[in-house]
């Protein structure tokens, strides 16, 4: 575990997470949608400001979902064409490119997202545990001009 925490601190990567508090959500909305769906939109909004703050929002953006279901996998699909088609915050997002990878192949980037995805996730329920897996990835979130990373690299909801 160190030198896997030595191997995250020392990478050069930017992190943009949503985590979602579905029992909360659940009980405020009386038709929740689906928290996937949900995160995916708050994902690729900041995702696509950071590419405009870096001026990377003509190129073609590949995002990597793990799959989960055929049907599971569809309905993302689908929600992810119509966030592209403009149904989101930010506008239409026509240069991203979505992409399903089955757990079988492996994926460095993929496995490196859920390293990161759980001390997030155990943060935000229980934010005065102990998480030194948290201290070290919160450090990559994407951050504000005045360093602030809520709602900028992590969108909690509700």
């Amino acid at each position: 575990m160190t030198r896997t925490s030595e191997i995250i601190e020392a990478a050069d990567f930017t992190i943009i997470a949503a985590v979602i508090d579905k029992q909360q959500h659940i009980k405020r909305y009386s038709e929740p949608a689906d928290p996937y769906e949900i995160g995916l939109t708050f994902c690729m909004e900041r995702l696509f400001y950071f590419l405009s703050e870096k001026k990377q929002v003509d190129r073609v953006t590949h995002l990597l979902v793990e799959c989960r279901g055929a049907k599971e996998d569809a309905r993302l699909e689908l929600e992810f064409r119509r966030i592209c088609d403009g149904r989101n915050r930010a506008g239409k997002m026509p240069n991203f490119d979505i992409r399903f990878m089955d757990k079988k192949h492996n994926s460095t980037g993929l496995q490196l997202a859920d390293l990161v995805a759980h001390p997030v996730g155990r943060h935000v329920i229980d934010p005065t545990q102990p998480n030194r897996a948290y201290e070290i990835v919160q450090t990559k979130f994407r951050r504000s001009r005045a360093g602030q990373f809520d709602g900028y690299g992590l969108k909690i909801f509700p």
